[in-house]
């Protein structure tokens, strides 16, 4: 063999890996044995905090974890992951994000070290037809993802990944995103969207966070409406938020925490209802409203 005919065939290695890695990645998809539809879940994450407390809040995560089949995988659309384009984690091992400052260096000191799943990023990316779902080496699991999924699954054996928020478009382009990625619920993967309904950073009383229950009348009023149109499954309002006055307004002065929930709502099916659980105002203008979507 000549060196000009060795460095071609040198060359062309790691696309002939990527390719083998890629075929892989469908070989086990093709084999795994469907699972019951999974579950979905719309956590309020909150405060960093709550990542290291013991609250209403927490328990509310763990006693909805005791109700949950265990997932193959997990994938969460995270509140704090906004990019132009919409990606994913595909990484084997990822990092545990602490995205945040001014907190106890306890917060800090957690990890989350569950493993990733390049398999759930490549199956993501091929189900996706409406935008391109690029995997990418970038990014971990951000605090909206691991505060609550901690909860969830504390001895972080799952693997988990991350899809971001494309944040240059509308409520409907999330919705349906969503709805696209219902054949994951049969694979055995546990969808989380993980945000706030209400959430007004701006216009928190700080002076009343310890109040429980205290909350300005719009944020009141947006949350009931919310609820309703939850509960009784009519998601047009939901996906047009941004129509809906003042009160919704207030409560989703931008939108990246409540996006999250628009991609939940996307995948309920016909004969599936909501169960909302740790439905509380904080602070006059933060909600840590949850939802799980079930069979009826």
């Amino acid at each position: 063999m000549n060196r000009k005919d060795f460095l071609k065939i040198m060359g062309l290695l790691p696309l002939q890996a990527a390719v083998m890695k890629l075929n892989t990645l469908h070989q086990i998809s093709e084999h795994l044995p469907p699972t019951e539809r999974m579950p979905i879940l719309f956590l309020g994450h909150g405060n960093p905090m709550n990542a290291i407390e013991d609250n209403t809040f927490t328990r509310g995560f763990q006693s909805i974890a005791k109700t949950l089949p265990k997932p193959r995988a997990i994938l969460c659309i995270s509140a704090h992951w906004e990019t132009k384009g919409t990606f994913i984690t595909a990484m084997e091992k990822p990092k545990t994000i602490h995205d945040f400052g001014g907190f106890p260096k306890a917060l800090f000191d957690v990890q989350y070290p569950a493993p990733g799943s390049p398999w759930l990023a490549q199956e993501t990316h091929d189900l996706v037809k409406s935008t391109n779902v690029s995997p990418t080496q970038d990014w971990g699991l951000d605090h909206g993802c691991w505060t609550v999924v901690k909860f969830l699954f504390p001895k972080a054996d799952i693997p988990v990944v991350q899809m971001s928020i494309d944040y240059s478009q509308g409520g409907a382009y999330h919705y349906e995103l969503g709805k696209q990625l219902a054949a994951l619920r049969r694979k055995g993967v546990l969808i989380v969207g993980s945000g706030n309904t209400v959430h007004n950073l701006g216009m928190v009383a700080w002076d009343k966070m310890n109040v429980p229950g205290f909350a300005f009348d719009w944020a009141t009023t947006a949350n009931e409406k919310m609820k309703k149109y939850i509960l009784e499954g009519n998601h047009k309002p939901l996906i047009d938020f941004q129509k809906q006055g003042r009160e919704f307004d207030l409560s989703i002065p931008t939108p990246e925490h409540y996006l999250p929930l628009l991609y939940i709502l996307g995948l309920q099916e016909k004969d599936e209802k909501a169960t909302i659980f740790n439905d509380a105002l904080l602070a006059g203008s933060l909600n840590m409203m949850s939802v799980k979507i079930d069979k009826a």
